[in-house]
C-alpha cells in the first residue's frame, strides 16, 4: 500500500484523536486505506486489534451501530467475526471527526490471511482451495442462519441488495449503465443487459429465494484463513439480499482459477450440509454472479482513486453476459 506522505500523516493524526475514546495512546500502525482507514492497534492488555477510521460521510451513525451490534450478536454466538471493543463511555461507535461526519469504531484482532488478493492466483493447493471453499460454504449457512434469528432491535439499519438496490433506478452503488468513463458502446450494452436481467428478475421474484442478511462483500481480501478455520472480516456492506448473492460474491473473483469449478463444487458442498440450496443453484448463481459483476462499475465511477477502472470493469460484465446468460 503507498499513500502521499502527507495524507499518510493525516490519517495517523485523526486515528491518535479517535484512540483517544478508548483511553488508549499508543501509535497506530496503517494497515489498509480504502473504504476505510484501518490501523493495527494494541490494547492496554498487550492484544492487538483493529481501529476504523469509516469513509466521512458514507454511513450515518445509525448504519454503523446495526453492523457493529450485528458482529456482537455473531461472535457472542461463536462465529469466526470480529468482537467489537466499547469506547470509555459503552459506545461501539464514535464520531471522531465532527467537522466531516466520521466515525470509528475498534474492534478485536482476526487471526490467521486472507484468503487471497484480488487478481493474483489463489496460493493454495486444489485439495487446500476445496478445503477452505467448503469451510467458507458452512460459514455462510450457519451466518444466514443466525441471521434469521436475530433480535432486530427498533433502530436496526442497514442497506438492501435487492433487485432495486442492484439493477434499480438507483442502485446502491451508482447507475453503472450512465455513469462517467464508459465509451457509448459499452454504455449502450450495458444498458440493454440492464433491461435484459429486470425482465428475467421477474420470473426470478415469482418464487421464493431465500433473502435475509448477508454479509454481501465476502471477496478474498476479506475471508481469514488459517489451518483449521475460516472467518468473515469487513462488514462494511452487511445488509439485506438474496443469499445466492452471497455465494456469487465469494465466487466471482476467483472464476479465473484453473480449479473454479472445484470451488464452485466446494462452497456449494459446504453450504447445503447446513442449509438447503435451490435445485436451480446453478442457474441462479450465473445470474447473480452477472449482478455482482455490475456492482463494480458504478462502485468505481464514485471513486475518484479508482476511477479508470471503469471501462474494464464494463468489458468484463459485457464479456460475463455472453458466457453465462
Amino acid at each position: 500500500m503507498t499513500i502521499a506522505a502527507d495524507l499518510e500523516r493525516q490519517l495517523q493524526d485523526k486515528a491518535l484523536k479517535a484512540l483517544s475514546f478508548w483511553g488508549i495512546s499508543t501509535t497506530p500502525v496503517l494497515l489498509k486505506y480504502r473504504e476505510n482507514a484501518v490501523f493495527k492497534v494494541s490494547l492496554p492488555n498487550g492484544k492487538p486489534a483493529a481501529l476504523r477510521l469509516h469513509r466521512p460521510n458514507y454511513h450515518e451513525r445509525a448504519t454503523l451501530q446495526a453492523e457493529l451490534d450485528f458482529s456482537a450478536y455473531l461472535a457472542a454466538n461463536k462465529m469466526a467475526v470480529p468482537q467489537p471493543i466499547p469506547a470509555l463511555d459503552g459506545a461501539l461507535c464514535v464520531e471522531s471527526d465532527a467537522g466531516n461526519r466520521q466515525f470509528a469504531s475498534l474492534i478485536s484482532w482476526m487471526d490467521g490471511r486472507p484468503l487471497g488478493q484480488t487478481g493474483v492466483p489463489l496460493d493454495l493447493s486444489p485439495r487446500e482451495a476445496g478445503r477452505v471453499f467448503e469451510r467458507l460454504g458452512r460459514l455462510f449457512a450457519e451466518f444466514h442462519a443466525l441471521a434469521d434469528s436475530y433480535p432486530h432491535p427498533d433502530t436496526f439499519n442497514r442497506p438492501s441488495w435487492d433487485m432495486a438496490g442492484l439493477i434499480g433506478e438507483a442502485p446502491l452503488w451508482g447507475r453503472f449503465w450512465d455513469c462517467p468513463g464508459l465509451t457509448n458502446d459499452q454504455a449502450e450494452g450495458l444498458s440493454a443487459l440492464r433491461q435484459r436481467l429486470l425482465a428475467h428478475s421477474f420470473d426470478l421474484q415469482a418464487s421464493p429465494l431465500d433473502y435475509g442478511l448477508i454479509h454481501a462483500d465476502g471477496v478474498r481480501e476479506n475471508i481469514m484463513i488459517t489451518e483449521k478455520s475460516v472467518g468473515l472480516i469487513d462488514f462494511d456492506d452487511f445488509g439485506y439480499g438474496y443469499r445466492v448473492f452471497e455465494l456469487a460474491t465469494a465466487l466471482y473473483k476467483n472464476r479465473q482459477e484453473p480449479s473454479y469449478a472445484d470451488l464452485e463444487a466446494a462452497l456449494l458442498n459446504g453450504y447445503g450440509s447446513v442449509r438447503s440450496l435451490p435445485a436451480n443453484i446453478r442457474q441462479l448463481l450465473n445470474f447473480f454472479t452477472m449482478l455482482r459483476s455490475l456492482t463494480y462499475i458504478g462502485w468505481a465511477a464514485e471513486r475518484p482513486e479508482v476511477a479508470s477502472k471503469v471501462p474494464r470493469y464494463a468489458l468484463e460484465a459485457l464479456t460475463l453476459a455472453d458466457t453465462l446468460l
